[in-house]
């Protein structure tokens, strides 16, 4: 994965590109990510004991993994990551390169 949780990142297609956010959970068997303030949709809530009226909540959804890239403040831009090292000096460098973590 080129990303973690709780990096930020910037969108690169679909109808939030260009809009940047951290990101909150990664669903890595279907290459998902759920990116803060980004794809947020109204869900409706049924109705329950404890909320009688039941009603609506927005709540980000999923997006693909490969419509993300890693935001570098130093470049400006999203950008690509590869690996570098091996064992524990694994480190992620972006095509600019900004080393991360």
């Amino acid at each position: 994965m080129h990303i973690k949780t709780g990096d930020e990142v910037v969108v690169t297609s679909g109808n939030h590109k260009g809009m940047r956010g951290k990101v909150l959970r990664i669903l890595k068997d279907e290459d998902r990510v759920f990116v803060e303030g980004v794809n947020v949709r109204e869900k409706n809530l049924a109705r329950t004991q404890q909320n009688p009226q039941g009603g609506t909540v927005e709540r980000e959804f999923s997006i693909h993994i490969s419509n993300v890239l890693l935001w570098s403040d130093k470049a400006k831009k999203g950008v690509r990551t590869r690996i570098e090292g091996s064992g524990r000096d694994k480190v992620r460098v972006g095509s600019c390169g900004t080393k991360f973590d």
